[in-house]
């Protein structure tokens, strides 16, 4: 009888063999696949060698002949290696000795850039011929363009060059998207600037070490931002003061400003509703401590304010949206101010007022 169990077990046990196979493997193959979409979901960087291949590809498909693909391929690998060139510009360099329309956005760029964006504007006649090119061409063109504009603050001119790149048919996607992230963060446009920088930093192995330290610095400063907060405000007006650095005062700039105006207005007007309502507590708890004396404080309830006898209702004061905030007296400023800023931190007080002051004196 235990032989019989025992062989019994026997055959148990190696019956369970196949099937602990079986879910091992299966185990492996679902590991396998969720590492495959971890990778899929990731952007590579690119070697100088699969740059090269775009480069071929991208050219073949231009139309350009095989001669003239190899010198291109020869000056852009000679560009990375002997000269220690940044891979786009020596990429758009490449490029540009074979495609006249590359070769002009070139050109103006270096004269103008604000210029070379407009030229491929879609309202633009330069637009079809930069958008009939090989995608990898079109994108990191556009990465090399916008990235220019982003380091002169000309952020604005950039988010329609680089708003609509696809960052992986660009040859370097580190810096298509932390360009544009950068430009997002500049405009404040917060939602977007996270989904970049955050998608720059799924692949941090492979990004250039100071775009991904700058990168977890504008997402740790821009992801509390909050609509129609005094931080908010504080960053509309440093976005005003770069506009007219940059020498802009056309409609947009008058509609930061009022903006700005606006947001202000909005704010010492809910100071002083939550000051009106705290006012209206008090009394409400004064009276209500004065009546609960018994008979020892009756005298005093004729000298006292009544408390809840009325709904408590105050007419709101009519709020003025035009251009007086930037020339109000310096008294009125002051209250204001101390007003907006009574708790909170010296640097904002120090926004307003420079703003204030900036106004008064280009008005």
């Amino acid at each position: 009888m235990n032989r019989f169990r025992s062989t019994l077990r026997r055959h148990d046990a190696a019956s369970l063999i196949p099937l602990l196979s079986i879910g091992l493997l299966s185990i492996g193959v679902v590991a396998r696949a969720d590492q495959s979409l971890q990778r899929e979901s990731k952007w590579d960087a690119l070697s100088s060698d699969q740059m090269s291949t775009v480069l071929r590809s991208s050219l073949d498909e231009y139309g350009a002949g095989p001669s003239l693909i190899d010198q291109a391929t020869e000056k852009f690998q000679g560009d990375l290696q002997t000269q220690s060139r940044d891979a786009i510009d020596a990429f758009v360099t490449a490029v540009a000795s074979l495609t006249d329309s590359v070769e002009q956005l070139v050109a103006l760029a270096e004269k103008d850039p604000v210029a070379a964006a407009v030229s491929i504007d879609p309202s633009a006649a330069e637009y079809a011929e930069i958008e009939s090119l090989p995608k990898p061409i079109r994108m990191t063109v556009r990465t090399w363009l916008g990235r220019r504009l982003v380091r002169q603050r000309l952020y604005d001119e950039a988010m329609p060059v680089i708003a609509e790149v696809d960052p992986v048919a660009s040859i370097d996607p580190a810096s298509s998207l932390f360009y544009r992230g950068a430009c997002y963060h500049a405009l404040l446009m917060k939602k977007e600037a996270l989904a970049d920088l955050r998608l720059l930093l799924e692949n941090e192995e492979d990004s250039p070490e100071r775009f991904a330290r700058l990168a977890k610095l504008m997402i740790a400063d821009i992801k509390p931002l909050k609509e129609d907060s005094l931080d908010e405000i504080s960053r509309l007006m440093t976005d005003v003061s770069r506009r007219l650095d940059l020498g802009r005062s056309g409609e947009k700039v008058e509609g930061q400003e009022q903006k700005i105006i606006d947001k202000l207005s909005k704010l010492i007007d809910k100071l002083e509703e939550q000051q009106q309502q705290q006012q209206q507590q008090q009394q409400s708890g004064g009276s209500g401590q004065g009546s609960s004396g018994g008979a020892q404080a009756s005298p005093m309830q004729d000298s006292q304010i009544a408390g809840g006898s009325g709904a408590g209702n105050v007419d709101k004061k009519e709020q003025e949206t035009d251009d007086k905030w930037g020339n109000l007296p310096p008294a009125e400023r002051k209250e204001a101010l101390q007003k907006i800023s009574r708790d909170l931190p010296t640097h904002y007080r120090d926004a307003i007022e420079a703003y204030f002051r900036k106004r008064a004196t280009d008005g």
